[in-house]
């Protein structure tokens, strides 16, 4: 039998990108250059509020496009909130282009419409395997721009779509190349508002994206698939991992500087800058090299909350942000996956603490858990409603999404989830 071989081929791919205070003001020029007459506005009320929907909208509209706005994107979105933003594009189309303004739900809402108005089908046909069919697009989605009023989510950058499906208390997504938006325009001037408490949990998000794309599985240690196998997450590569090490190098000095300044009511810091600037390169990273255990239990850690509602987020209803979500397992996770690439481990935890000391699989989990104490992010599972009663219905969600713990750097089993979930009751 011939045994068999590994994968000499990785990808990359990314959209076009504008960086910098303004370039939301440009936005028009750029969809107008795609012969684009009539565009669908997607975004939520607080951005609305902000007054940068109509930022955008105003410069769409001086380029002359036509813009209807939708501005009923659910914070984190739910397989409900998503099928209405499509059922309104397609009473109101059709449109030559989408643009998303906001954080990665208003994002995330943008492409299950780009993607649902072009083609046949309902949502969960396009969702992930087993929760969903896993259908591949039969035609081309409407070209998408995405504009990211927080520091963290990188869906500007991505193929993912993620969503809650409500009647399996379950998050989970729609992943292919499709999706990924044609153009990432970034202006720091949108973010620099968060406050405190989103730019804590959407930075961790930031952090962990890179972190976890950083340590990967090496494309290479995977079996050799065909060009049509291939997906965008391909495990760690020498391209992802460039952007990884400077997204970490710029947290680093950023990062408690921004969530301090936001605390005071400055949010106009360079360091909100910088913070920007590392969810774009995290971004750059980890959508190819993709993400793995923080992630897969945040899924269903968001998915199965009960009464927990975070500072700063809106207090209606239940919720864990999705960025809160990954940390809270996350120093538990790289204590699990150290052996697998311990230079890697202690090279992010140094490019995140500069100087750190030691040499064993806790550095990486001691730099993490001092910057989750110090900018307000709950002490492990515990402080967010979970017990050790809960551990079995967390890993079993976990383990629905295969597609990000295939790129784990070691195999995961159930009991290591387990293991992984318990020790994250409580972190410190």
């Amino acid at each position: 039998m011939i045994p068999d071989l590994n994968e000499t081929v990785f990808t990359y791919a990314a959209p076009a990108l504008k960086f910098g205070r303004g370039a939301a003001t440009e936005i028009g020029y750029d969809v107008r250059g795609w012969g684009a007459r009539r565009a669908l506005l997607v975004t939520d009320a607080g951005v609305v509020a902000a007054g940068h929907a109509e930022t955008v909208a105003g410069s769409l509209r001086t380029h002359g496009v036509e813009v209807v706005t939708y501005a009923g994107a659910r914070v984190e979105p739910t397989d409900a909130s998503l099928e209405e933003a499509v059922a309104f594009a397609r009473g109101e189309g059709p449109f030559d282009a989408v643009v998303a303004v906001g954080g990665g739900s208003s994002i995330d809402t943008a492409k299950a419409v780009a993607l649902l108005v072009t083609n046949p089908g309902e949502l969960m046909d396009y969702v992930n395997a087993p929760v969903g069919k896993a259908r591949a697009p039969e035609q081309p989605v409407l070209p998408l721009a995405a504009v990211p009023t927080t520091t963290g989510t990188g869906s500007e950058s991505t193929t993912i779509c993620v969503m809650d499906v409500l009647a399996l208390h379950v998050k989970t997504g729609i992943s292919h190349p499709a999706l990924r938006p044609r153009l990432a325009v970034v202006d720091p001037t949108l973010s620099a508002t968060q406050p405190p408490g989103v730019l804590a949990a959407a930075g961790m998000d930031i952090l962990c994206h890179a972190l976890e794309s950083y340590t990967a599985r090496w494309y290479a240690d995977f079996p050799a698939k065909s060009p049509e196998q291939r997906v965008p997450y391909c495990g760690s590569n020498p391209i992802a991992d460039l952007w990884s090490e400077r997204a970490l190098g710029l947290l680093a000095g950023a990062f408690r500087a921004a969530v301090g300044a936001a605390r005071d009511g400055d949010g106009g810091t360079e360091a909100a800058e910088q913070m920007a600037l590392a969810a774009t390169f995290a971004g750059l990273g980890f959508g190819n090299a993709g993400v793995h255990i923080p992630h897969a239990n945040a899924y269903p850690i968001a998915g199965r909350v009960r009464d927990f509602r975070p500072a700063d987020y809106p207090q209606d209803e239940a919720m864990v942000p999705h960025g809160m979500a990954v940390a809270l397992t996350a120093p538990e996770a790289f204590r699990f996956t150290f052996d697998a690439a311990p230079e890697r481990h202690l090279r992010a935890a140094r490019l995140l603490s500069p100087g750190v000391a030691g040499s064993d699989a806790s550095v990486l989990p001691g730099v993490i858990a001092a910057l989750m104490r110090d900018i307000g992010i709950p002490n492990g599972l515990a402080e967010v409603g979970y017990a050790a009663g809960d551990v079995d219905a967390l890993v079993d969600g976990a383990l629905q999404q295969q597609r990000l713990l295939a790129t784990a750097p070691k195999d995961v089993a159930a009991e290591d989830l387990a293991a992984i979930m318990t020790a994250s009751l409580d972190l410190w």
